[in-house]
């Protein structure tokens, strides 16, 4: 199944990783590495829970400052492509749970390209008022520099 793009409700960085899709799939399978490059620098990441299957639990939680871990996404996996594709939204938590509030689904994509990989990260939201709160938020910055310190991460191991 393909993501069809809502510009008004939709969010999306891209960017060629000079990696193969292996790596990039590694990266995001390892909770150890995944913790390296989820948030941007200087925060730091814990995974709490990351059960990559479809219904499998999605928990990280983030420190700023040096300060006390608070949670970042409490979510679930809805689509697990290897190599290909990984969905998740914080609207379910594992199981299928309904979650108390939701904000976004994620869809992330990695597709073959003759430098490595094409990576996409796309925040789906249910209203503009989201989408636009996402935005203001810093999406493109916070979104982006995940994806360079991903690519950073990868790239030099490969």
């Amino acid at each position: 199944m393909t993501t069809s793009l809502h510009p008004e409700l939709d969010l999306t960085v891209s960017r060629i990783i000079k990696a193969p899709r292996s790596a990039i799939w590694n990266a995001w399978a390892d909770p150890t590495s995944f913790e390296q490059w989820w948030v941007p620098a200087p925060q730091v990441c814990r995974v709490r829970e990351m059960d990559l299957r479809p219904g499998g639990a999605f928990r990280t939680e983030i420190s700023e400052g040096g300060g006390a871990f608070a949670p970042h996404i409490t979510g679930c996996f809805l689509a697990i492509d290897e190599l290909e594709r990984i969905v998740f939204t914080d609207a379910l938590v594992s199981g299928w749970r309904p979650a108390e509030v939701s904000f976004l689904t994620a869809v992330i994509t990695m597709k073959e390209h003759p430098e490595g990989t094409e990576y996409t990260a796309t925040a789906m939201h249910r209203n503009i008022a989201d989408r636009d709160q996402h935005e203001q938020l810093g999406f493109h910055d916070g979104w982006g520099t995940v994806i360079r310190q991903l690519a950073k991460r990868v790239e030099q191991s490969s």
